[in-house]
């Protein structure tokens, strides 16, 4: 039943993007471990992280177009939900390093043992086994979207007041996390992973498995965020975003539908962070930065929100610029970044793939217009007539 649910969802596009991206999934691991360097379709194993770390961000802007571009909920904090699943996946790396840190303890963390901690805190139990990290990748992001969604939704906060309260929550975030005291690294954060599964994390076949699971896993959610906005339940989504006070009048409760779409949002950013600290070895506090949360902003706005495949392409295209140009110019990325934002807001409001859809949607309505052809056949016996 769930899996009809999901496949009448496909349109065709999604349907292409969906196969593109499994396509991926099996063809880069495959040109990456069972070619040779010199051969000309060979992946090089950084080429293939880096496109993984792009595919969790995409699987990040998918996240904030759910609730953005289908609810008019935009949050500034997703960056939050994302590091917080970054964290989750963090604490079970570290767990597998066991006597193999550089202090030696098989239990404590080395830098609990650095800053002189006795034993392990309480919430750190349970992270050694993968099952528990994973289900806390999802339950803790998601848990608080609950609680700050019931209380701003109840209370019918909207529009810019909801966009600064969810940047105040990922900077309050951002603050109790740089604390040593918090258990999580402090400003450090956690890094010099060795083992994902019992696998070497550095190793090509596992670095692989990783890009074959981002890929996989944006697949899968972007065919459940397509079912969610095609169902009813997604036609109410939309008719909140364009006339909430009128969608309440008719009877609906606008904040339980507000609530769900939140939380699976930020599960599916959880997810996005929970792939990404393995590939790029390495969380800290600064992925709750207030900054973050406003790229994944631009991300979506230059793909085009409200589509769900716009915010994938807009974050590849934009992260693929800045590996780029951080390179050649470093002083002017983030001025070009910002004058990026602005042109599209400007002459492409509906972003790249939302103007692309609409140009050709025009042309197909004119074509449908127009009226076919004179034939000859229709044309002589009206001059025989007249004649």
């Amino acid at each position: 039943m769930i899996t009809a649910f999901l496949l009448r969802s496909l349109d065709r596009r999604i349907s292409i993007a969906v196969a593109l991206l499994l396509a991926a999934a099996i063809l880069v691991p495959v040109l990456n471990l069972a070619t040779g360097p010199t051969h000309p379709l060979h992946v090089p194993t950084y080429i293939m992280a880096l496109f993984g770390k792009y595919l969790t961000y995409a699987l990040l802007a998918l996240a904030l177009d759910l609730v953005w571009g289908f609810c008019g909920i935009l949050s500034l904090g997703h960056g939050a939900f994302f590091a917080l699943g970054g964290y989750a996946m963090g604490m079970y790396l570290m767990r597998q390093i066991g006597s193999r840190g550089v202090y030696g303890d098989p239990i404590l963390p080395d830098f609990m043992v650095f800053l002189n901690w006795k034993e392990l805190p309480w919430f750190w139990h349970g992270f050694d086994q993968f099952w528990f990290a994973a289900l806390m990748v999802l339950l803790v992001p998601g848990l608080l979207a609950f609680i700050f969604g019931w209380f701003a939704f109840r209370s019918r906060v909207n529009g810019v007041y909801l966009s600064i309260i969810t940047q105040a929550m990922t900077y309050a975030l951002l603050l109790a996390f740089f604390r040593n005291d918090m258990g999580f690294g402090g400003n450090n954060g956690m890094t010099d992973f060795k083992d994902i599964l019992g696998f070497n994390i550095q190793a090509d076949g596992t670095r692989a498995s990783l890009f074959a699971a981002t890929a996989i896993f944006l697949a899968l959610s972007l065919t459940i965020a397509s079912a969610i906005v095609r169902s009813k339940f997604g036609q109410v989504l939309v008719g909140v975003r364009d006339a909430e006070s009128r969608t309440r009048f008719l009877g609906y409760r606008v904040e339980h539908f507000k609530l769900f779409t939140f939380v699976v949002s930020a599960m599916m950013a959880g997810i996005a962070g929970a792939l990404y600290v393995p590939q790029v070895g390495i969380i800290n506090p600064g992925e709750f930065a207030p900054a973050n949360s406003i790229e994944v902003v631009i991300w979506t706005a230059v793909g085009g929100r409200g589509t769900l495949i716009g915010p994938i392409i807009g974050a590849i295209l934009v992260n693929g610029g800045k590996t780029i140009f951080t390179g050649l110019f470093p002083e002017i990325w983030l001025f070009a970044l910002g004058g990026l934002f602005v042109a599209v807001t400007l002459f492409l409001p509906k972003g790249v793939v939302g103007t692309i859809s609409h140009y050709l949607g025009s042309r197909k309505a004119v074509t449908k217009a127009a009226p076919p052809p004179a034939q000859e056949d229709g044309i002589e016996p009206k001059i025989q007539a007249a004649e």
